[in-house]
């Protein structure tokens, strides 16, 4: 890799490692003060666990050869405990290590939601590493790997026989993340307590905005290094952002009256979600619209859940995976073939199979991600229960499990 190449990933690397404590923030402003730290812990845990899979089997199910060509799921052992990236081969083996270990972490990071302030942390625990062996390691695959001819390496079946447009994984991570949370959340079941307001709207906000942040690391980072493409992403992924944030507030001042900052900061997430997948597929314009319409759609989503009593406490299902769909079906429709990508959208003159291919896809996620974490998450309760008590849940988990406090002398 050029030295500059380098210098931009490692940077992007940093970024996306900011989304990490940015989502702590996010979902422990939006819960009562209770449940704070135990969010907190959550989500860092994922990072930590998440690694430790990785190391051992968890690139080799990304992006090693498909075991017996068949595009399912990658060679556990062909990068186990990184000793190939122990020597300087040129191809930036060890960047992208980390580069995919944040990847996979976020997006267990985010299902989170679907638990809040009733699962108990050492079932999260291990739910985490079975959920990173069984639901993202095959998804990764599909997704992230890609064929070489020339070594005669094979990918996954969605990226290289489907030919899915997929620019930064918003199919493997968003989609995923948001069928997950609903699964887990439905295995759980509904929380005994009242779940109230946010009880910290600037902690989300500081939240969101390393969400952001990360963001622009996460979508320029894929593009591979300090070229155009990188600079084009990180535009429209700013100017998704930008959209959200109004399709958001608009719903909202139709819907109930009055624009929230809630709203704002869920309407900004939405809008980087949906450009995740299309980022190099769109124009600016399209861009705009890419995130005025996923988070309009994330909207509808969360009042759906809410009319269907589903405690997805943290809407990753609306924010993650209806605004996902949302942004690669778009670039279904309206690609701008001036874009980096190349390819034009059904109404702008472009083929018909964009159609079932992108909507294979996205199907397939969805389906496969729910049903396989709902059995994981099943299993474990049914062997050992993985709520916890009502007791310990009207106490907070901060305390009960943690024995620790956000606020001190406050009780929420």
């Amino acid at each position: 890799m050029e030295p500059a190449d380098i210098a931009w990933i490692l940077t992007a690397i940093a970024l996306v490692l900011l989304m990490f404590p940015g989502l702590a923030m996010l979902y422990g402003g939006m819960l009562n003060g209770r449940n704070v730290l135990n969010m907190v812990l959550m989500v860092m845990s994922s990072l930590a666990v998440t690694a430790v899979v990785y190391v051992i089997i968890g690139h080799g199910l990304v992006l090693g050869d498909s075991v017996g060509g068949a595009g399912i799921i990658g060679n556990p052992f062909e990068y186990s405990f990184f000793t190939s990236f122990m020597e300087d081969d040129g191809s930036g083996g060890p960047l992208w290590g980390a580069f995919y270990i944040l990847f996979a972490g976020i997006s267990v990071a985010l299902v989170a939601s679907g638990a809040a302030g009733r699962m108990k942390f050492g079932s999260w625990l291990v739910f985490v590493a079975l959920w990173v062996v069984l639901v993202y390691g095959p998804l990764g695959h599909w997704v992230f790997a890609f064929s070489n001819e020339e070594t005669g390496v094979v990918g996954g079946w969605m990226r290289n026989q489907l030919k899915l447009h997929d620019f930064a994984g918003g199919t493997a991570i968003h989609l995923n993340a948001g069928a997950a949370g609903l699964a887990l959340a439905m295995v759980l079941g509904r929380r005994n307590a009242p779940a109230g307001r946010p009880h910290n709207l600037p902690l989300m906000l500081v939240g969101v905005a390393l969400i952001a942040t990360g963001w622009i690391g996460f979508n320029g980072g894929t593009a591979g290094g300090a070229n155009f493409l990188a600079q084009y992403v990180v535009l429209t992924s700013i100017l998704s952002l930008a959209g959200g944030i109004l399709g958001f507030i608009a719903i909202e001042r139709i819907r109930d009256g009055h624009a929230t900052m809630l709203g704002a900061g869920t309407g900004a997430i939405a809008g980087l979600v949906g450009i995740t997948p299309v980022a190099d597929a769109v124009g600016p314009v399209g861009a705009l619209f890419v995130g005025f319409l996923a988070s309009a759609a994330a909207a509808w989503a969360i009042t759906w859940k809410r009319r269907h009593k589903i405690d997805d406490a943290l809407d990753v299902f609306a924010i993650h995976g209806i605004a996902g769909i949302t942004g690669s079906l778009f670039a279904v429709f309206l690609a701008n073939a001036a874009a980096p990508a190349g390819f034009s959208g059904i109404l702008r003159g472009g083929e018909m199979d964009l159609l079932w291919r992108e909507g294979l896809a996205l199907i397939v996620t969805m389906v496969y991600s729910f049903a396989m974490t709902y059995a994981i998450a099943w299993t474990m309760n049914k062997i050992v229960p993985i709520r916890v008590s009502v007791e310990e849940e009207e106490l907070g988990l901060d305390r009960a499990l943690h024995v620790e406090t956000a606020y001190e002398g406050r009780t929420f």
